[in-house]
């Protein structure tokens, strides 16, 4: 097992460091393909591998466009199968911790939790890979207020830690009745820039499929940085 997981680690950090000769061979083909289709002169600094790149581009098929990376890796099997989520807190949780824990475990359909005891979280991680955990959630408290969770892709990441402020939980306000524990639509606003649509890819694989009858709604709306959840 653990000369498989050495294997993988070392395959993907393999792949990770041929993605920029790849992106820059293709913006190469890229130009030399503009050039011709505008017929126009091709950059000076393209000429001599010219030949070769126009040789290359017939073998280029229609919509396999842009360079395939590791981000798009790691999220390859979203939507194809449910995401398998693993929540758990850190040591010796207050009793609101472990509350809070079990209404994340309603707010992720399918999602189990464990608790932590005095296993490492190393021990956690090869765990969850035996298991074929697709996510790692642990929360973290400060004075029995919950005040992050960290969330880790498996096997390789990404791996994100969110600060919680203002946590309201549904024992906090009266006569709210139960939680639907549906499979949920998103609505993901305001992760326009690079590394907002990583941070929504983060969160919105936490969730499975939703089917289109399912009236639950969850919101991640995000305004200068800060993420509201409804």
């Amino acid at each position: 097992m653990l000369r498989r997981e050495a294997r993988l680690r070392r395959e993907y950090l393999y792949r990770k460091a041929r993605e920029e000769a790849q992106r820059a061979a293709y913006e190469r083909k890229e130009k030399v393909r503009r050039a011709l289709e505008e017929n126009r002169l091709i950059p000076t600094e393209l000429r001599r591998e010219a030949l070769a790149l126009h040789g290359s581009l017939e073998f280029d098929d229609a919509g396999g466009e842009g360079v395939t990376n590791h981000v798009d890796d790691e999220y390859r099997w979203a939507g194809v199968e449910d995401p398998k989520v693993m929540i758990t807190t850190s040591r010796d949780p207050s009793s609101r911790l472990k509350m809070f824990a079990k209404e994340l475990k309603l707010v992720f359909p399918g999602a189990q939790r464990i608790n932590r005891g005095r296993h490492e979280v190393g021990a956690l991680v090869r765990a969850c890979k035996a298991n074929g955990v697709t996510d790692l959630i642990v929360i973290h408290e400060h004075r029995g207020t919950p005040v992050g969770f960290i969330v880790s892709h498996l096997p390789f990441g990404p791996t994100a830690y969110f600060t919680l402020c203002n946590v309201l939980m549904r024992h906090d306000i009266p006569d709210l009745g139960t939680v639907s524990e549906a499979k949920p639509h998103l609505i993901i606003h305001g992760f326009s820039s690079r590394l907002g649509k990583r941070v929504s890819d983060i969160l919105r694989y936490l969730f499975p499929v939703p089917k289109e009858d399912s009236h639950r709604v969850i919101t991640f709306a995000n305004q200068n940085d800060y993420i509201s959840f409804r």
